[in-house]
């Protein structure tokens, strides 16, 4: 009988986007194929500890949020290699207590989306589901990826950034003269929209901008978009593909932080989304385009917003999507002909490529 595969699933985290994490991890748990998969659950609490979870206790835990009594129901760990072992070691007793074979972090916003622990998996040569460090912290950084979908002529959002040591660098009347009114205040470095505010005056705009400074010391100040909410949802490698077109439509101000996650009744999801058949295949394109502009490989999620008149500008791409019940990019990847349960094969298939083709790369002489 062929032995599993032992995949440890890392989720948590120091991040505002910690409970969304948990939220997909469990997702994720739920439908992974558990006949070739062994499942090793790590939690990053959000002190930066690493913890191997009682798996059943936590897919038993009745408040997702709170889903994560580390100490209580684990053994704080560290991951390390060593000879033929790479896994993780009890602190307490120093043992190798479980050896890993892949890794998918599905981790969301800092130090799990923005290169940070990409870098330790590289260090650790062990194979992870998602984009690679660089495309991970360029894709993180809202400023940098827009500065790259510029220099590929693909169409984006008006904006200036605004750093924490200089705060007034600009006055509310020139941003909406040369931006117009309302503007979006968004922190440069997160994700779940996180910080992010619609201003359409000075008082909602100096409020804005304190509340962001709490997430980031780069903010972005971007004009207003007015248009429909288009996604699509890339996966593979060297030869990516796109799924179909996938539309939000919010019934709040704007799609926001308790709309994804906490309140599924605040938006509608059209999938697939109702666009002419050659806007969605240029939108697909760009999409190809802007993934692989930023050297992603793996996975993302491409949010555009589309015009009444069909011209289009991209928004940001999410090099590690929600996998939440209600999250976008597995509900794309179905309505494209791949299940959830494939979907996470495929994904951890595409990790095992990219580290064997990796493995070539001369590195020392």
């Amino acid at each position: 009988m062929k032995e599993k595969i032992n995949i440890g699933i890392i989720f948590g985290g120091k991040s505002t986007e910690h409970e969304i994490s948990v939220r997909s991890a469990r997702s994720i748990i739920s439908s992974i194929n558990t006949n070739k998969y062994k499942i090793n659950l790590i939690g990053i609490d959000k002190t930066g500890r690493w913890y191997l979870n009682n798996l059943t206790q936590f897919l038993s835990a009745r408040n997702l949020l709170q889903a994560t009594p580390y100490e209580s129901i684990t053994e704080e760990i560290i991951i390390t290699k060593k000879d033929d072992f790479t896994g993780a070691i009890s602190m307490d007793s120093h043992q190798y207590i479980q050896s890993l074979d892949v890794v998918f972090p599905i981790l969301h916003g800092s130090f799990g989306e923005d290169g940070t622990i990409q870098g330790v998996l590289k260090a650790l040569d062990l194979p992870f589901v998602g984009v690679d460090l660089l495309a991970s912290a360029v894709g993180m950084d809202k400023d940098f990826t827009k500065r790259l979908l510029r220099d590929a002529q693909i169409p984006i959002a008006r904006y200036h950034c605004l750093y924490k040591h200089n705060p007034h660098r600009f006055n509310y009347q020139q941003l909406i003269d040369e931006l117009g009114s309302p503007i979006f205040i968004k922190p440069a470095n997160a994700g779940s929209s996180v910080g992010v505010h619609k201003v359409s005056n000075e008082s909602e705009y100096h409020v804005a901008i304190q509340d962001a400074f709490q997430y980031d010391i780069k903010l972005l100040i971007e004009e207003a978009i007015i248009g429909r909410e288009v996604e699509c949802a890339i996966l593979g490698n060297e030869f990516p593909k796109a799924s179909v077109l996938g539309e939000i439509i919010p019934k709040t101000n704007f799609y926001s932080y308790e709309s994804k996650y906490l309140n599924s009744n605040d938006a509608q999801l059209n999938i697939p989304a109702n666009v002419d058949d050659a806007v969605a295949d240029e939108i697909r394109n760009t999409a190809l385009k802007a993934f692989q502009c930023i050297g992603a490989e793996g996975l993302s999620r491409v949010d555009f917003f589309l015009r009444n008149d069909n011209s289009y500008v991209l928004n940001e791409i999410n090099t590690m999507p929600g996998f939440t019940n209600i999250s976008m990019y597995p509900k794309l990847w179905e309505a494209s002909g791949i299940s959830y349960t494939e979907l996470i094969d495929q994904l951890i298939q595409l990790a095992f490529d990219r580290h064997s083709r990796n493995k070539n790369i001369v590195t020392s002489i």
